[in-house]
């Protein structure tokens, strides 16, 4: 697993190089810079060049891209060109609160959607299994801004409660913090937990029709030796899959939950460094993102032998 490991961590350095690549030019291809954006339409030229030559957006492309390179390996990430602060404590902050909304998101969803899809299951085609899936319907159709604001809207009518609006960390007001994230990590775990019910249903009901399981059931085996013993132990793999690609769905599509309820995460940060052209932000904090999804996957691959030793990675 060792020589597994090395190899992956090399590809992956290759990647996340091919990626800044593409995420340097990705970024300078939005219309409009920070220049325009600092003088507006009617800029004076003369400022306007200075502010390029300062920027360093007067140099070719690639001559940009090698500097920033060159600075990002030695842990230099640069200043923030509209804000002034250094850029690998903006996106560290930012990716913290990013970080807790995604795992307490993918805690939650497995929580609620991975009881429910078994019981699904176990009532396939009963009453009990049709309420389900009407809850998996509705959670996959739904938007999840439209969840938040219905969220939102339910517990300051019915409640007479919002939650705060200015963002507490954890380690500062536990309490406050729980209750600042409560509704965004909800609104997002309702839609996750519907395609988790959904996924999980239908691996049990494909795997009830395998002959393992027939075996077993004619064996006289417990049904719930069966259903631990073999059905969970066989979807165990897809389901880590699975869970791997709902994070990284949750942290790609974070922005919107945090921009409704006021999270100063990596999401909303981004968002606003589009708005202002702050390139170095973007370009590091879309790097960061990469590389999580990257490390993810590695995670979840390297699982699947802990899993079932079995396994053989290659």
């Amino acid at each position: 697993m060792g020589a597994y490991i090395v190899k992956r961590l090399a590809a992956l350095v290759v990647t996340a190089l091919l990626t800044s690549v593409v995420v340097f030019l990705l970024v300078r291809s939005v219309p409009g810079d920070v220049v325009g954006q600092m003088l507006g339409q009617t800029s004076d030229p003369v400022a306007a060049k200075a502010l390029r030559e300062f920027f360093g957006l007067d140099q070719p492309v690639w001559q940009q891209y090698l500097g920033w390179l060159g600075r990002v390996i030695t842990g230099d990430f640069g200043t923030s060109w509209t804000r002034g602060q250094p850029v690998l404590g903006m996106v560290g902050s930012a990716l913290a609160v990013t970080v807790q909304l995604a795992f307490a998101t993918l805690l939650l969803a497995t929580l609620i959607g991975v009881p429910l899809g078994i019981l699904a299951a176990i009532y396939e085609g009963r009453m009990l299994d049709r309420l389900i899936q009407c809850f998996n319907l509705l959670g996959l159709a739904a938007p999840v801004f439209w969840i938040g604001l219905m969220l939102l809207f339910g517990v300051s009518t019915g409640f007479d409660w919002s939650p705060p609006l200015m963002y507490v960390p954890p380690s500062e007001a536990l309490g406050e913090n729980l209750s600042i994230m409560a509704l965004p990590v909800l609104s997002l775990a309702l839609l996750q937990a519907a395609a988790y019910s959904q996924f999980v249903r239908q691996n049990i009901v494909s795997a009830l029709g395998q002959d393992y399981v027939r075996t077993a059931i004619a064996k006289g085996l417990p049904v719930r030796s069966i259903f631990f013993t073999h059905l969970l132990r066989n979807i165990a793999i897809p389901l880590v899959t699975f869970m791997g690609l709902i994070l990284i769905q949750i942290l790609g599509g974070a922005v919107i939950i945090e921009s409704l309820f006021a999270l100063p995460g990596l999401g909303r940060l981004l968002l606003s460094s589009i708005e202002t052209r702050d390139y170095p932000v973007l370009q590091a904090g879309l790097l960061v993102v990469v590389v999580i999804a990257m490390l993810v996957n590695l995670v979840v691959d390297l699982s699947y032998r802990i899993i079932d030793p079995r396994v053989q990675l290659s």
